[in-house]
């Protein structure tokens, strides 16, 4: 279970065939079971209940997801500026110095474009490694200067430099708050339960448009596990403010 939330389509797909066998065992189960004509009220209180709980968890779950791609969108945002601004502040610094920061900030911020737009976890670590290298380079130069002359324009850079480390690790832990693959599990022993019972209650009722609901609850799964997929969904953070700021940075 824990690798479906990784992979949308294939969430979607086990969990249509999972409800959609779960309505065909219900259908089975009243052929062979039939309640007698007093439970039929109570079966539909039942299923009404049921379905209204199925969609607050998915309502919420959709909510939760939501929440973390605005997430990300932010933290690109924010990642953006701290980059942008500490390449300016790098005048605060002796003119060597200054240099050689903006200098690891270009390919810095290249390897921060690299991080939103693979696809392939594999290059995740060469990504990551090649980031931890420029980040301990550019703050070791700061550190030295801070250290050489203690003012405050080296201060503002100095603070400018932990701004760009303090971004790049929040933007990494907003990529690793995804909904729980327990929340994924109830959600949908929820949904089979709810197929299950409408699936039993369609004898009664003679609708053979209950087939449609597996349809219908798997789009709502692909949607949210699309929208909490950072790098396999269709929908995902495209690194805006970090093209715009290489682009401006290259062209200077």
């Amino acid at each position: 279970m824990s690798i479906l939330p990784e992979h949308p389509i294939l969430i979607s797909l086990v969990s249509l065939l999972l409800l959609f066998l779960s309505v065909q065992l219900g259908i089975l189960a009243g052929r062979k079971f039939r309640p007698a004509d007093e439970v039929k009220q109570d079966l539909s209180t039942v299923i009404s209940a049921t379905l209204t709980l199925l969609a607050l968890i998915i309502g919420f779950s959709f909510s939760m997801a939501v929440s973390r791609y605005d997430q990300r969108k932010n933290y690109e945002e924010e990642e953006a500026n701290a980059i942008g601004t500490e390449y300016v502040r790098a005048d605060l610094l002796p003119a060597e110095d200054a240099a050689k920061i903006r200098s690891l900030l270009v390919p810095y911020l290249d390897q921060r474009m690299r991080f939103y737009t693979t696809h392939d976890v594999t290059k995740l670590d060469e990504i990551n490694g090649k980031t931890a290298k420029l980040q301990a380079q550019m703050w070791f130069i700061v550190q030295q200067d801070a250290a050489a002359h203690p003012t405050p324009t080296v201060a503002l850079a100095v603070a400018g430099m932990n701004d760009v480390l303090n971004r790049q690790g929040y933007t990494q832990a907003a990529w690793w708050n995804r909904i729980p693959v327990g929340a994924w599990s109830l959600m949908l022993a929820l949904a089979v339960c709810c197929c299950a019972l409408i699936g039993y209650d369609s004898n009664y009722r003679g609708g053979a448009l209950v087939t449609v609901l597996p349809f219908i609850l798997a789009i709502a799964f692909f949607l949210i596990a699309d929208i909490d997929s950072p790098r396999r969904g269709v929908i995902r953070v495209a690194p805006q403010n970090l093209i715009s700021l290489s682009d401006s940075l290259h062209a200077q």
